[in-house]
């Protein structure tokens, strides 16, 4: 039997001497890992040592125990905390919500909510910081001792960062700064040299802007 030629099969024969067409060029995907907490996170990103300030949201059971849990979770694997704030949001469901403020590496965040995540009294996490944008607010309660020039000039510090004078004497008062967490350093930096005696800070409470809950991402 005769063989089919490449015209009898539809195809047209290549002319000699003709190039090859060039093979498109596909590009590797990039690397993923898969085993943290929700979905997967590029390899480039934990590889990244530098340090990142992040504030992370729960929702959880507002029962006995529960912050006792979420603390010695993160302190048991060497976590820091910079602020914890916590407070009843849901009197229906019984549910509170816990802000935590940390500082680390990606991959030590991702697995600070990987952790968090796998408590049973947790119902929610969510990393506000890379979630998109959101509002932080912070208020302290900063005492300030003074006398002459340097009372004078605090007072003039506390109205350029509208900071309300709460309690007052001859020889001191308490201001109450609110604000992100840069604007109440920079007003205790400022105090220091003016008779800062000691300050009282609520830590972080943060939310999502948007329309949507933080149980709705």
């Amino acid at each position: 039997m005769a063989k089919k030629t490449a015209s009898a099969r539809g195809k047209t024969p290549a002319k000699p001497g003709a190039k090859a067409p060039a093979k498109r060029a596909v590009k590797a995907p990039e690397a993923q890992s898969s085993n943290l907490y929700e979905g997967m996170i590029p390899v480039a990103r934990l590889k990244d040592k530098d340090t990142y300030r992040h504030v992370v949201s729960l929702l959880v059971d507002n029962e006995a125990g529960v912050l006792a849990r979420v603390i010695g979770m993160i302190a048991g694997r060497g976590y820091n905390i910079e602020s914890l704030t916590v407070a009843e949001v849901d009197r229906e469901r019984q549910l509170s919500r816990i802000n935590i403020a940390t500082s680390g590496t990606h991959q030590i965040i991702e697995q600070v909510k990987a952790q968090l995540g796998r408590l049973v009294p947790v119902h929610v996490v969510r990393d506000l910081t890379d979630d998109g944008p959101s509002v932080a607010r912070e208020l302290a309660l900063v005492k300030v001792a003074g006398v002459g020039d340097k009372r004078v000039e605090a007072l003039r510090i506390g109205d350029i960062f509208r900071a309300n004078v709460v309690d007052s004497s001859t020889q001191s008062f308490v201001f109450e700064v609110v604000g992100n967490t840069d604007k109440v350093d920079a007003f205790i930096e400022l105090m220091k040299p003016l008779g800062l005696v000691e300050v009282s800070r609520t830590g972080v409470a943060a939310i999502a802007r948007g329309a949507a809950g933080i149980d709705k991402k």
